[in-house]
């Protein structure tokens, strides 16, 4: 089993420490396109322009400030680097030390930055959207889309994945619908369904906490996922086809 998840928008920058040391962050073959990103990422944000070009609002002025020196500043695990709601849920650092052993090993983080990574991938705080068009890169999610579909494949292969990330997110890599089923969260009031947003980045972090900490083998088919889901929330499988991914609802009372 696999967990895909985004990002997180707020990023926690390191207190001090060495900057990133790409050789030993995961999928080096990544590396050439993480360095086109970055450099580019810089670039734009050394404008004056940087903030209506990146879509941030000037509270962020100094987040995308530190844009234009990531090569220099101080890296930390990317479980303490992403914050806010989802990883809040996640809650990496109240596992035990099997646990984050095995969130480690089986949490891929879609960035829009550095491709794919690891939550024990050192990496700075940086402000980046998925939906961002960069000078010689262009949108970001179409950038990465061929990549990681090429680099990923063998880390992939045989995997039950389950894909918590947002649809912007899910945009920049379509992993082999046969073993993926991807997460969504509803609200129903008196049998009306409704998408939620906020309760969705939690719930999806919940998820990912309850696969990484239930007892038992993990999932390895869809109705395996179904089952450990169904231990927790209110919870129905719709079967995917050959283009279509599966997907959990998960169904929250409204």
């Amino acid at each position: 089993m696999l967990i895909l998840l985004p990002p997180s928008e707020g990023k926690t920058p390191a207190a001090g420490g060495p900057a990133v040391d790409w050789p030993l962050l995961s999928f080096p073959d990544l590396n050439t396109c993480r360095a086109k990103v970055l450099d580019a990422l810089g670039t734009v944000s050394g404008h004056e322009d940087a903030l209506a070009l990146l879509g941030v609002g000037a509270s962020l002025k100094d987040d995308v400030e530190r844009n234009t020196r990531l090569h220099a500043e101080p890296a930390a695990p990317a479980h303490r680097i992403y914050s806010g709601v989802l990883y809040d849920a996640l809650g990496y650092s109240t596992l035990t030390a099997a646990q984050r052993r095995k969130a480690d090993e089986s949490v891929l983080v879609v960035s829009a930055l550095w491709g794919a990574i690891r939550l024990g991938d050192r990496v700075p705080a940086y402000r980046l959207s998925i939906g961002t068009a960069l000078p010689d890169v262009g949108r970001l999610a179409a950038f990465w889309k061929p990549y990681l579909t090429s680099v990923l494949a063998p880390a992939v292969d045989g995997h039950l994945l389950v894909d918590c990330r947002s649809s912007t997110y899910a945009a920049a890599w379509s992993p082999p619908p046969a073993q993926t089923v991807a997460v969504n969260v509803v609200t129903e009031v008196n049998g009306v369904r409704k998408v939620v947003s906020h309760f969705a980045k939690h719930t999806r972090g919940e998820l990912a906490r309850h696969l990484l900490t239930r007892r038992g083998k993990a999932p390895a088919t869809p109705s395996d996922l179904l089952r450990a889901a169904g231990e927790v929330w209110a919870a129905e499988l719709v079967e995917g086809s050959v283009r279509k991914p599966h997907a959990l609802n998960i169904i929250l009372p409204g």
